[in-house]
């Protein structure tokens, strides 16, 4: 199974994604191009010809339909991609937002594909800093990711400057919860943000790699981390 599941759950992925691409895209595409042929091509070939060569249960057919729906994917990605596409994307999220059931749903979406397939997405930690925190009860840690300072009228009622730590799910870690704690609880640990992102998907597993110092002691999870230090201007 260990040998096995790696490349069964690959190959499961890739029907899903020919699955999607097809009944969501590219059956349409293969509807139009029939439509169109019967219509404008002043009888020829003729309709059982057309109704043969493009049967939505070939192979071909399907083929043709899934390449037809990955370029235009492609197509759309490279209009949105520039001013005027970004600008008319964005006057119709502002449309959609307006419909009550998609405006609870849509922004929970965006984010995650955000996160997982726009560069905005993948850089949205690049700047962070990997600490441990205890949210829960003093000696048990949680590794999470210092994302910005803390809500500033909080820190001023509570006389303590504070900081926000996304503390990632696993094995979903773009998924998880936000803390707004005191500085000095935060411990930074030396860690790069890809690392963490790796224990954390890997439940653990995949531990990083210790390092040997001067002194032959390893280095890494096992050293007690320094506490984070103050920012200018929080």
């Amino acid at each position: 199974m260990a040998a096995l599941l790696p490349t069964l759950i690959t190959l499961w992925l890739l029907i899903k994604v020919w699955d999607f691409l097809w009944d969501s895209l590219g059956r349409y595409l293969i509807w139009g191009i029939r439509w169109v042929w019967l219509n404008f091509g002043n009888g020829y070939p003729p309709a059982a010809y057309i109704a043969h060569y493009w049967d939505e249960r070939a192979l071909r057919t399907r083929i043709i339909g899934v390449a037809l729906a990955i370029l235009l994917v492609y197509i759309v990605g490279v209009f949105v991609g520039n001013l005027i596409g970004r600008t008319i994307w964005r006057l119709a999220e502002m449309a959609v937002m307006r419909i009550p059931l998609v405006r609870a749903i849509y922004p929970a979406v965006k984010q995650i594909t955000d996160f997982l397939l726009a560069e905005r997405g993948k850089n949205q930690f690049a700047g962070s800093r990997v600490v441990a925190v205890q949210p829960h009860e003093k000696g048990i840690w949680s590794i999470g990711l210092v994302t910005g300072p803390g809500v500033r009228s909080l820190s001023d009622a509570v006389q303590t400057e504070m900081v926000t730590v996304f503390v990632p799910s696993s094995p979903t870690a773009f998924s998880g919860y936000v803390l707004v704690v005191p500085r000095e609880e935060v411990v930074e640990l030396p860690l790069e943000v890809d690392e963490a992102m790796r224990l954390l998907i890997s439940g653990g597993v995949l531990a990083p790699r210790q390092s040997e110092d001067a002194s032959g002691s390893a280095t890494g999870l096992l050293v007690p981390p320094q506490t984070v230090p103050p920012q200018a201007g929080g």
